[in-house]
């Protein structure tokens, strides 16, 4: 991702004004889109930790996850208290079970980042928002080139892509991105 992207981002967020004295980034898009590699660099750049939605969700749970999130992350954080959550045991991969409990301390700025962190329950809560996408073909291949080594990973990743197109456009999604990114062609529009 170009560096100049992560600047623009940055700057677009620092510019923003804190809800509830904390500014929260989003960084949100379908899977295998790119929003890791943006959330390290504006991480780097922001000096800003980092919680991943995939310490949230399964295979079997895309969405339902929202709850628990709210409740030990979002809310907490937006109280200005550390968020306390626990972590998705990805051992086991095929499953939804839970593992170690993890502290995220309150930070001036934090990124969420993975599928539906910026659904609509965070309107008004989130700071900044970024959509970050790529066409289906090139996220199914990164995927697959990360996940391969797991039995059944094409039909988990077909379905959940499936899953992933019913939600953002009921939800309308992308359309509330304050920067959206390709990263088949990482110019920000």
């Amino acid at each position: 991702m170009a560096v100049d992207v992560v600047d623009q981002a940055a700057a677009a967020v620092a510019s923003r004004e804190p809800v509830n004295g904390i500014r929260i980034v989003g960084i949100d898009g379908p899977s295998a889109s790119g929003k890791s590699h943006l959330a390290r660099g504006l991480s780097e750049v922001l000096k800003a930790p980092i919680i991943e939605i995939d310490d949230f969700v399964s295979w079997d749970n895309f969405a339902g996850w929202w709850p628990r999130f709210d409740a030990q992350v979002l809310t907490p954080l937006l109280r200005g208290e550390s968020a306390h959550y626990q972590a998705r045991d990805w051992r086991d991969w095929y499953g939804n079970s839970l593992g170690e409990w993890k502290t995220q301390p309150w930070a001036p700025i934090v990124i969420f980042e993975g599928v539906t962190c910026t659904r609509r329950e965070t309107i008004g809560r989130l700071a900044y928002t970024v959509w970050v996408d790529a066409p289906a073909p090139l996220r199914l291949a990164r995927g697959l080139a990360r996940d391969r080594s797991f039995a059944g990973a094409e039909q988990l990743w077909q379905k959940w892509m499936t899953e992933e197109e019913q939600f953002f456009n009921s939800d309308a999604t992308q359309a509330r991105a304050n920067l959206t990114i390709n990263t088949a062609h990482p110019t920000p529009s």
